[in-house]
């Protein structure tokens, strides 16, 4: 290799790329050459590496940081993916279109008598996933999904919480954070991807994390005070989904039933109280308001272990600015 050339490993979905270029050459000239190698077009391509400067795609690749023997990490679908991701998209929005319009029915109209409009400023005021980053779309119904959870609804309506954006952090970012709450409700960030992009975190997971970034509205210290509220925020889902997993729970003349998530939650705290005990706490005299206070007592020692290490991995802090970690 002579010393007019640099070589850089580039890595797109698992797959390893070895790449030579003249060192005056462009950052263009790499896309392009990125570009025909991976199908990923130039305008659509996220180069991740160590030491990276914002510039145009004009800038030599010296001006970007881009050296000999560099390793960079390639985020972007080709675009033939991008046409599939879409379809996909489109047709589980007809499927769910279908599914809400069988559930509803010719009922009749059911008036509400609940105080919706005084709650109405007690919600995510926008939702935005990263665009940049892949399969935004899927990001952007798991951002709606938990603003429109039941339980995430009750307990922003039940302590007035009110938050501008509810947006996402990209793991490259922030490797540190699970979630980022800034300025008391400005803007709540959360890690919805796995560290390789090649998916997403549990979505009960995620929900958990919400909760603790919500409770940074009112407390920004991880204090006694954060930590009663935030436990009082999981006590507070966990009863809300057991009381729609036993009972159908009305608000505002509309049914709702717990989500798969909630679900799920109970199901494997049942399994945690039942299985792990003996004697007389697993015997069929057990009254159901016993068995039911177990279960919940089981989850929230569980959500109580898994806070720590939220707390540990949360960027929030007292009137911190857009810039904070």
């Amino acid at each position: 290799m002579s010393s007019s050339t640099i070589r850089l490993t580039v890595v797109h979905r698992s797959n390893s790329y070895n790449v030579t270029l003249e060192e005056d050459a462009t950052v263009q000239s790499l896309q392009e050459q990125l570009a025909e190698l991976t199908s990923v077009p130039p305008h659509l391509q996220k180069l991740l590496y160590k030491g990276k400067k914002n510039v145009e795609p004009e800038a030599a690749l010296a001006i970007a940081g881009i050296t000999n023997g560099l390793k960079i990490t390639l985020l972007g679908n080709p675009e033939s993916t991008i046409g599939e991701l879409l379809e996909a998209e489109k047709q589980q929005k007809r499927k769910e279109d279908i599914l809400k319009a069988r559930a509803v029915g010719p009922r009749a109209k059911v008036r509400s008598t609940g105080p919706s409009k005084a709650y109405s400023n007690y919600r995510f005021h926008k939702i935005e996933p990263l665009q940049h980053l892949p399969e935004p779309a899927t990001a952007e119904a798991l951002l709606k999904r938990l603003a429109q959870d039941p339980a995430i609804v009750h307990i922003m309506q039940e302590h007035k919480f009110s938050v501008g954006l509810l947006t996402e952090l990209a793991p490259h970012e922030h490797p540190g954070l699970l979630g980022l709450n800034k300025n008391a409700g400005e803007a709540i960030l959360l890690r919805l991807r796995t560290d390789r992009y090649d998916g997403f975190r549990l979505y009960a997971e995620i929900r958990r994390v919400l909760c603790h970034e919500l409770t940074h509205n009112v407390w920004g210290d991880h204090d006694d005070n954060f930590k009663k509220l935030n436990s009082r925020l999981n006590r507070e889902v966990a009863e809300y989904e057991r009381h729609l997993k036993d009972n159908t729970h009305t608000l505002g003349g509309a049914a709702y039933m717990p989500t798969s998530a909630g679900a799920e939650m109970m199901a494997e705290a049942t399994v945690h109280v039942l299985g792990g005990a003996s004697g007389a706490s697993t015997s069929s005299n057990m009254t159901i308001a016993e068995r039911r206070a177990q279960i919940l007592e089981a989850t929230l020692k569980r959500l109580q272990a898994e806070e720590q290490q939220i707390e540990d991995m949360c960027g929030s802090a007292p009137h911190q600015d857009s810039t904070s970690n």
